[in-house]
């Protein structure tokens, strides 16, 4: 695997990755990166920014290729922001004015790999040992060399069976530290263009975790690369990979990035690793623990919280009986919430879960840091493998996924309602004001009255144009985001969890007994902000993304 290439090393590289080791990779606020990170700096570490910044705009650019057709003189086009490209100085361009965040965010995340890389060279050469790593790769370190023959394959093959009838959607994730993830990256984007699968893949020194969609024969023939490459033959097996109904219709485009975590906590995998994570529990075996929990006769005395990791909008519509769901908008605000409520896990023995398993990974290994639970769980493959086993469990409702499909259904209960009228309802879609990002349950006969606004704010604001051309590119607050508290307190109400039963006429055991548009939980479901997920539920109206 080819190492990232250090510049000028005479140079003292440390130096100048410490002038960037607490840059926050989410902070919105450097709307002008470039003149606020190098203002200070002398010449030797102004020469590796630049040459940090050179790389991260190249890898960029790198991910939004597309293979241009056939009757083109050209082998590539790009593709991003659902525009294409045909030349490279638009390309450029485009990346330049529209994603400077973005840059900026990578280029921080290069001189942090590159410190790493020197110092991982370092330690190497002292102990005067090889990284054993080489050892596992072929002479050609090119990506082609790691791509699958499909030569016995027609590209109509390939592509056919691409919709959610007939295609396939993967999940999975791997935890492992990777030394080039860079390199990582590249194959990746070129292994999914080769077999036409789109969705998004995060990569970082911690390991992969990818979503992606396409045909049946694609997704098999990436499981089998997977599989066999020897950076992930030790660490992954076939039962990792989780799969749905869908295809390649359900993302808008492929999305490919290196990141400092491969799941946004917020927190550095320096300090909480996934190697301390909580017990792995089966699905078999989290069946027996949740049929215990929920028992008459242990309830009254238990010392169990069933834990549920997603965010709010995810719980709303699907959640084992019994849970505990915090009212949290994004994974990264986990940590403030264990924090903001540690006396409610104290001596308490906490069984965890999410959609694939990926957060409580780092997630158990956080509240398992606080040294306050008798013992935390978590179950293994997630939610995802659980109603693979159990579709008529202890879990109810549906699985909301990101991607355009928002949810996929294991059961026939229904365990929310419709926001404005209180009808049984669990199918998502966007606030109708192109300025929101909100999601939204509107039955059809309040959507046929012209109810398709997450609030009156922005119902009123819909049949409004926008006050400038770049205004619909970018989220306004609402009233939905304005009145959630950031970090909820479960103390403060008792803790109350979710009910263990949905109602026959399946109302939301989480309303709050209103149907105003005002209404904290009733009301629209904000989507995951940039960077925090896997963000193409709606790319015609993404802005920028960092």
């Amino acid at each position: 695997m080819p190492s990232s290439t250090s510049p000028a090393q005479g140079d003292n590289l440390e130096t100048c990755v410490l002038r960037f080791a607490d840059l926050d990779l989410k902070d919105t606020s450097l709307t002008n990166p470039s003149s606020s990170l190098k203002a200070e700096l002398d010449v030797s570490t102004k020469k590796k920014y630049s040459f940090a910044k050179k790389k991260a705009f190249a890898l960029f650019v790198k991910t939004k290729e597309v293979p241009a057709p056939s009757f083109e003189c050209k082998e590539k086009w790009w593709k991003c922001c659902q525009q294409l490209f045909t030349d490279q100085t638009s390309i450029h361009r485009h990346v330049a004015t529209q994603h400077a965040d973005e840059i900026c965010h990578q280029t921080a995340s290069v001189l942090k790999q590159l410190a790493v890389t020197l110092s991982t060279s370092k330690s190497l050469k002292s102990a005067d040992r090889r990284n054993p790593l080489t050892e596992y790769l072929p002479r050609n370190h090119e990506v082609s060399a790691w791509l699958p023959d499909i030569s016995c394959f027609s590209p109509d093959e390939l592509i056919c069976g691409q919709g959610t009838d007939e295609g396939e959607v993967l999940l999975y994730y791997c935890y492992r530290d990777l030394e080039d993830p860079y390199w990582i990256c590249a194959w990746q984007t070129a292994l999914c263009q080769h077999l036409h699968l789109t969705g998004k893949v995060r990569i970082a020194t911690e390991g992969i975790n990818g979503t992606v969609g396409g045909s049946k024969l694609a997704t098999r023939l990436y499981v089998e690369v997977m599989l066999s490459c020897p950076l992930f033959k030790d660490y992954l097996c076939k039962g990792d990979f989780k799969t749905s109904r869908g295809g390649a219709c359900c993302f808008p485009e492929l999305r490919v990035g290196v990141f400092e975590e491969i799941v946004p906590m917020g927190i550095s995998p320096n300090k909480i690793s996934y190697k301390k994570p909580g017990i792995h529990l089966s699905p078999g075996e989290f069946h027996k623990e949740v049929e215990k929990f929920l028992s008459p006769a242990n309830r009254e005395q238990s010392d169990t919280i069933l834990l549920d990791c997603r965010n709010f909008y995810e719980s709303k519509i699907g959640r084992f009986q019994g849970c505990l769901a915090p009212d949290i908008r994004k994974f990264s605000y986990f940590p403030s919430y264990v924090d903001k409520n540690l006396e409610l896990f104290r001596e308490k023995r906490v069984l965890m879960y999410c959609t694939g398993g990926i957060r409580c990974e780092r997630g158990s290994a956080y509240l398992k840091a606080k040294g306050v639970c008798k013992e935390v769980c978590q179950l293994k493959g997630g939610i995802h493998k659980y109603l693979e086993e159990f579709p008529d469990g202890f879990y109810k409702g549906k699985l909301f996924v990101f991607d355009e499909r928002y949810a996929l259904s294991y059961n026939s209960d229904i365990v929310s309602e419709c926001s404005h009228c209180g009808a049984p309802w669990d199918q998502y879609k966007l606030c109708s004001t192109p300025q929101c990002r909100q999601l939204v349950l509107a039955c059809p006969a309040c959507q046929g009255q012209g109810l398709t606004a997450c609030c009156v704010t922005c119902q009123e604001k819909g049949g409004r144009p926008a006050s400038s051309p770049t205004q619909s590119g970018f989220k306004e607050e609402c009233e939905c985001t304005a009145r959630r508290p950031r970090i909820p307190s479960e103390l403060s109400q008792q803790a109350q969890p979710v009910s263990p039963e949905p109602r026959p006429d399946v109302i939301s055991s989480d309303a709050e007994g209103s149907c105003s548009c005002v209404s904290r939980r009733s009301q629209g479901m904000a989507l995951p902000a940039a960077g925090d997920s896997w963000a193409h539920l709606q790319p015609h109206r993404r802005a920028p993304q960092g």
